[in-house]
This record gives C-alpha cells, structure tokens and sequence, in this order.
C-alpha cells in the first residue's frame, strides 16, 4: 500500500478524506497523490447563447476550485507534518505531492487511479455538499483497484482492527486480497458472515482458516440474520469490536436490484461510521 490517490474537491468529508488518506499512508510509508476533481466539461452542453456564457463561467470557476482545493490539500499535508515528495529525499516517511493539470471529469479519475495501490474518498451521500456517488463508482467498476472510502467524522486510527464482511464472493476475496497490507499489519482481524447473506462459496470459518495459513490471527464466525438485515449486522458487530476497517466486496447483487431491493453494500455505503476497503 505505497501508493494512494486522492481526488479533492469542496465537500463535508474533505478532513475526513485527507485525514484517512494521511493515516494509510503513515501506516506504510506511502506516498499520496492529489489533484481538483471538477466536472467535465460535456456536463455543460449549452443549448443556446445564454446557455453557452454560463458554459464558460462555469468552466473558469471550476478551474478556480481546482486551484483551491490545492491549497487546502498541501495546507492539510504540511499541517499534518508530511513531506513533499520532492524534498529530503533520502528520509523515509510518507510523501505528497500535487497534479495541478489533472482534466476534468470523473473518467479521468477512473483511468488514472489505475496507477495506484488505492483511492481515498469520502462516502457519498445525497444532502447538498456530500461526496458524489458517480465519484466513487467510476473508481469502484473502472479502475480495477481498490477504494478505501472515508467515513463521515475523521478516524483516530485505521487498520488496527479489521473486520471482513465475508459472504463467500469473489468480488470479497478481491477486496480481501487488495486488503493485504492491512492484514499483515492489524493487531486483529475478524471475518464475519451471516447466514442470509452467504453466496455458494467458503464459509467465514474456512477464509479465517485460510489466513492463519498465511500466517496471519484471524477469527471467523457466521452469525443468524434474525430480523435485522446483513448490512445491520455487519455494521453493528464491526462497532461493537471497535472495528476501524471493515472490508467489503462491493455488489454481489447487482446495483439495480439493491437500488430497488437494497443490500450489504448499499447499506455500508449509507451508515458506516469507520473506514471501508472496497472492491468489486
């Protein structure tokens, strides 16, 4: 995990954001890429001249933010004590530093996270000024990487106890497996199930067997539904273990059927209160 991106824009969890994404990369040595996420430009078609002036305001005060949220990036990173990528180059440490020529949009965003062990972002919500979910989902289904997505108030701490939302998919053996460097380094690792949420695949008990194979202390349980949802379940029990990273595969029902039905993942996506690596 040495290599993060983050994408900055004006929204309520931007401490939280930069503060998970200085965490991670205290926890590893890694070094943290920002840029100004701002909107593409084809999102501003005009369809007639009055339509084609407010297309250029917007694109130089778009330009305008993404020159802010520079600032308040390299603020938070030499508030917090990290360095800038091209200074002491022989101390070991995390290190920043800043693409001011990033292009608008979020397929940007998509292509170029590609190039990274993760991407920090803050977890979407629909009031005014919350963090986008089209944000999150282009790096969740195009990069091919993982995301590790920023809870609502600032963590203390994230890694240190780790618990798997397991149901039995590949799509959280992927996440389990990009998770790596945060199983090797957590003081403990907890893989939950639960019974109504299991697709065919191995039980928590058998992926918690199969990491202390690699060396690693994991305890596996599969828990009853009940009346609560698998979603419920995951969340209260990872709280309640004082869980600061809960890793999850991402839509293992499709994302229609869980807009329509919900699911584990929209659930996590709507109420986790503490750090989540995901996948799909």
């Amino acid at each position: 995990m040495k290599t993060l991106l983050v994408p900055v824009a004006r929204h309520t969890l931007l401490d939280s954001v930069l503060d998970t994404a200085i965490l991670t990369a205290r926890r590893f040595s890694a070094g943290i890429e920002g840029f100004g996420l701002r909107p593409a430009l084809a999102e501003y078609v005009p369809v007639d001249m009055v339509g084609g002036m407010t297309w250029v305001r917007d694109e130089e005060t778009d330009l305008v933010e993404a020159r802010d949220c520079g600032g308040l990036f390299t603020a938070a990173m030499e508030r917090h004590g990290i360095a800038r990528e091209s200074a002491d180059i022989g101390k070991n440490g995390p290190r920043w530093r800043w693409r001011p020529d990033a292009p608008p949009g979020d397929g940007f965003l998509a292509q170029h996270a590609r190039l990274f062990n993760a991407t920090v972002v803050g977890r979407p919500g629909s009031g005014e000024g919350a963090p986008r979910m089209t944000t999150l989902e282009a790096v969740l289904f195009e990069s091919g990487r993982p995301l590790i997505i920023a809870p609502p108030l600032p963590p203390a701490s994230i890694g240190e106890t780790v618990v798997i939302a397991w149901n039995g998919s590949t799509e959280t053996a992927r996440a389990v497996a990009f998770a790596s460097p945060f199983l090797r380094a957590a003081s403990r690792i907890e893989v939950l199930g639960v019974d109504a949420g299991m697709v065919p695949g191995p039980s928590a008990e058998e992926m918690a067997a199969a990491l202390n194979r690699e060396g690693l202390s994991a305890q596996g349980r599969t828990l009853a539904a009940g009346r609560r949802t698998v979603g419920e379940i995951f969340l209260t029990e990872a709280e309640a273990i004082g869980c600061d990273l809960l890793i999850k595969g991402a839509y293992t029902q499709s994302r229609l059927r869980q807009m329509i039905f919900g699911g584990a993942t929209s659930h996590i996506l709507a109420h986790a209160t503490m750090p989540v690596l995901m996948a799909h």
